[in-house]
């Protein structure tokens, strides 16, 4: 079973992930992560139990978008403008608020190129994962995994909404020396990289870490470390990004907070 109705009728909510591309659409390094996240539920990908939607969520995607690079495999990644009134200045995927009439894939390549320039004729679309509840926004967000099989100039469209776009080598990403954990005044703790003049943290560094262990590119690294967070995260709620961050942390978040960890 991949999905169960929620109890307006729309769009069923996705218990397991979906292979959308065969293999021979898809670069050999790509192929094995699709067939791992096929059919694979929220528990076989996260390293912790997720929160159920208890109804609709807000639907949104987002798309991971990987392409074949000068220095390897790279993913594409974007920064929000630090004047908005949502997640001022943190990276992320691209993505966005799901349109009526559109499926995840649509919306998930829509927000993309209205925030980057990306062309959506380049993007192969490869899986999608199970939907994501995230408990803090009310958000059902569907994770889009595509090929960027043409790559082509990005860069912000909107400044006012995306600061800047990057392509980050996942050899960058994997990098012991760029990975650390991030510790928010909130009390969540979860997993951070320090590449392309960023801090990648919260739901966003929980899914890169996701793919490189789903590609095979994780290497050892030093979870003692803490990357300090910008300004701008510290200002930001809490995320709550709960099945992304860490499992060994809830006990000591939950009594600074007063809460459990989500």
């Amino acid at each position: 079973m991949t999905g169960s109705e929620d109890p307006a009728g729309e769009q069923p909510i996705r218990l397991a992930g979906l292979r959308l591309a065969p293999d021979e659409q898809l670069p050999g390094w790509l192929a094995p992560m699709v067939s791992r996240i096929h059919g694979s539920s929220i528990a076989d990908l996260l390293p912790r139990p997720a929160l159920s939607a208890p109804r609709p969520g807000r639907r949104s995607a987002v798309l991971m978008l990987l392409a074949d690079g000068a220095a390897g495999p790279d993913l594409l990644l974007t920064a929000r403008a630090s004047t908005l009134r949502a997640h001022a200045g943190q990276p992320a995927f691209p993505g966005g608020k799901q349109d009526p009439g559109e499926d995840a894939v649509q919306t998930a390549v829509r927000e993309a190129m209205e925030e980057t320039g990306l062309q959506p004729a380049s993007v192969t679309p490869a899986a999608l994962f199970p939907d994501l509840f995230l408990g803090f926004s009310g958000f059902l967000v569907s994770p889009v995994l595509a090929h960027w099989h043409t790559p082509g100039p990005v860069g912000p469209v909107d400044v006012a909404e995306t600061a800047a776009v990057a392509r980050v080598p996942v050899a960058d990403l994997a990098d012991p020396a760029n990975r650390g954990r991030v510790r928010h005044p909130g009390g969540y703790i979860g997993p951070a990289f320090e590449v392309a003049g960023m801090v990648v943290w919260g739901f966003t560094a929980g899914l890169v870490e996701v793919l490189l262990d789903l590609g095979g590119w994780t290497r050892p690294w030093d979870r003692q470390r803490f990357i300090e967070l910008p300004e701008l995260g510290r200002q930001l709620p809490d995320p709550e990004a709960g099945h992304l961050g860490d499992p060994e942390d809830d006990e000591a978040a939950s009594q600074r907070t007063g809460r459990r960890g989500v």
